[in-house]
């Protein structure tokens, strides 16, 4: 199986920038990319900070360019979207208690969709209520899961970004331990960067987003850092017994060597100069 992960795509009104880059065409020439290169995917994942300032019709233009892609699109909101406004426009998304969070069934592995956003804050919460429908979901399927969400659910170690963690990741992480031969990987945005580790012992990735990119600045202490890294997005290959995760940076424009060719021909160790 072949799955897209996308994440903090940020669409906002067209025409507007964010640190210089317009998140509309970003997402754009990543769609274009995805369709190029992996038409046969058998699901799309967005994890989160879909709209920059969760705008009703942010998620409407949204909805209606997913509608056009040739495999199924499952979203998870993130701290900049608006839960009622996405719920508005995504109805399908909402479960028996009014959290943007549900589950769909792949020819690999039931994928999961979590709600980590709290109001008035870029931090992410893991209620009660959340943890329970969690932990009935992982009870109920023999599984294996795949799982999805958008805030990170274990420390980064940038002391700015780990302040806008999921503030409920120890009680999370709990709940992953005692499913933790279920559950294949986690899968998470919010950060902005290339992340790996993991989650009670679960694989656990991130990437970087469609339009803006972090960098890991460890002796910042207080505030974000942003850079003019490529724009990215996932490509995840499951297997019955592996799984391989690539960051594809579309937004990257050097040139690309092919071995064999001229140029990497001058790579060779007795014509390569130093």
């Amino acid at each position: 199986m072949k799955l897209i992960h996308m994440s903090d795509i940020h669409l906002t009104t067209p025409g507007s920038t964010i640190g210089g880059r317009d998140p509309n065409a970003n997402f754009e020439r990543a769609l274009t990319h995805i369709l190029r290169d992996h038409s046969d995917a058998e699901l799309l994942a967005i994890t989160g900070d879909l709209s920059d300032w969760g705008d009703r019709h942010d998620y409407i233009r949204l909805k209606e360019r997913l509608a056009n892609l040739p495999m199924p699109t499952r979203l998870c909101i993130g701290n900049h979207d608006d839960r009622a406004a996405f719920l508005e426009v995504f109805p399908e998304c909402r479960d028996a208690v009014g959290f943007a969070q549900g589950y769909v069934d792949t020819s690999v592995a039931r994928c999961l969709f979590l709600d980590t956003w709290g109001p008035q804050t870029h931090a992410g919460h893991y209620c009660g209520a959340r943890q329970a429908w969690l932990e009935d979901q992982l009870a109920a399927h023999e599984g294996p899961f795949l799982v999805f969400m958008h805030h990170n659910p274990i420390p980064t170690h940038l002391r700015p970004m780990d302040q806008i963690r999921l503030l409920d990741d120890e009680a999370f992480r709990d709940i992953i331990a005692r499913h933790a031969g279920k559950v294949r990987h986690i899968f998470f945005g919010h950060c902005h960067l290339p992340l790996s580790g993991s989650t009670a012992g679960v694989p656990t990735t991130s990437l970087r987003g469609t339009n803006h990119a972090a960098f890991a600045v460890f002796a910042e202490t207080k505030l974000l850092s942003r850079s003019n890294l490529p724009e990215a997005y996932g490509v995840a290959f499951v297997g019955r017994d592996y799984l391989t995760v690539h960051m594809v940076e579309f937004g990257y424009d050097g040139p690309i060597e092919i071995e064999g060719s001229p140029d990497y021909a001058a790579w060779n160790r007795e014509t390569m100069a130093r």
